[in-house]
């Protein structure tokens, strides 16, 4: 059976961490690809979890020898993904799963046109101006200064949405979990013509549900609420504090 290539891409604290290992918890047969980076590890990250930390200079040489599938440098660091992460899946049949921004998710679709695509997305910006926070704090260090640089890459990143099959918008943990994992389950019997047993139909229609076609009504208010949907066309978030998340 090959293995399927699944990519997913979110601005930082949509909480596409959560949902990868969540869903990896309840399928088999899933690989997940941990990147490598030049950035310093935060908080309680760990080398070969989070990700591969390494210096600049091992970095460029790995780089150089071709060893990266994609790769690209984001506020002054390098992050990648290696190519042993696909060929290892691919010998034992299984999918890989591939957490890279879009930067590095537009080299894979180029190189790799058959992946899946999957873009996660915050609600609103006060949701994800509280998740920033709350990591930040849970890593030890607060910087809003920093928060509010990330709310406003955030925007950016989402203008990408168009360029991914699946949309997924993960305001409810749970309800999105059982989003990601329809998607997989769904490719699985459309290329593999993997059995999905007396689920089948609901699967295959909470699948159909995700494809960017068919979300255009549930993306519009989040949308909106970054300002990519604005009346005037420029981008207008609201960064105002509330009083349930100061």
């Amino acid at each position: 059976m090959a293995g399927i290539l699944f990519i997913i891409s979110a601005p930082s604290g949509s909480g596409k961490s959560t949902l990868v290992n969540e869903v990896r918890k309840q399928l088999s047969g899933i690989e997940f690809s941990v990147s490598w980076t030049t950035r310093p590890p935060r908080g309680s990250e760990e080398d070969g979890r989070e990700y591969h930390f390494t210096t600049r200079e091992e970095f460029e040489r790995r780089l150089a020898a071709g060893q990266f599938l994609e790769h690209a440098e984001v506020f002054g660091n390098y992050y990648g993904t290696a190519r042993a992460s696909l060929e290892e899946a691919r010998r034992e049949g299984h999918d890989l799963l591939l957490d890279i921004d879009v930067q590095g998710a537009a080299q894979v679709r180029a190189k790799m046109p058959e992946a899946v695509s999957i873009f996660v997305l915050p609600p609103n910006p006060r949701v994800l101006r509280t998740r920033l926070r709350n990591r930040s704090r849970a890593e030890g260090v607060e910087n809003e200064a920093e928060v509010f640089r990330r709310l406003g890459e955030a925007s950016r990143e989402i203008e990408n949405y168009r360029e991914y099959g699946y949309i997924l918008v993960n305001d409810i943990l749970d309800r999105a979990v059982a989003q990601l994992e329809a998607i997989v389950l769904a490719e699985r019997f459309y290329r593999n013509d993997e059995p999905i047993a007396y689920r089948s139909r609901r699967v295959l229609e909470v699948a159909a549900a995700c494809l960017q076609a068919n979300s255009q009504e549930r993306l519009k208010p989040v949308l909106e609420a970054f300002g990519i949907l604005h009346p005037t066309g420029q981008q207008q978030l609201n960064f105002e504090e509330d009083s349930d998340d100061v």
